[in-house]
């Protein structure tokens, strides 16, 4: 492993990491979305505005992209950002070489990195 790399970012086991293929991913920010950075806050004793939250969660994403422009992943990475998630998480849905996800993990801003599945919940058992 890199010596740089922030080895506590949890990264999902289902993702193959030694992989040429691509890999589609949802990467998990530390930064909370602002609902519930605002709930925190307050059991904290102290007040922060939805607007001061809301920000920071910007602040968190021009961070990531900018860690991105300036190489996170490496020379000549091709990747896609499918989706921004700012609400219920705050992240972004990826495409890009599994191999690469090693680099991301030398971001400041990432909690976790996921493998972007679809769940679906089995229906109810229904008793008679």
């Amino acid at each position: 492993m890199e010596e740089d790399m922030n080895t506590s970012i949890f990264v999902d086991p289902d993702i193959d990491l030694s992989s040429n293929g691509t890999v589609s991913v949802i990467v998990h920010f530390k930064t909370q979305p602002a609902r519930v950075a605002m709930a925190l806050a307050k059991e904290k004793g102290y007040m922060l505005s939805f607007e001061q939250a809301a920000q920071e969660v910007e602040n968190s994403h021009a961070r990531f992209l900018n860690e991105l422009e300036l190489g996170l992943l490496g020379n000549h990475v091709e990747y896609t950002i499918t989706r921004t998630y700012k609400t219920v998480i705050n992240g972004m849905a990826m495409k890009l070489p599994a191999k690469s996800i090693i680099n991301l993990m030398k971001s400041s801003e990432i909690a976790a990195i996921y493998a972007n599945q679809e769940v679906q919940l089995d229906p109810p058992i229904q008793f008679y």
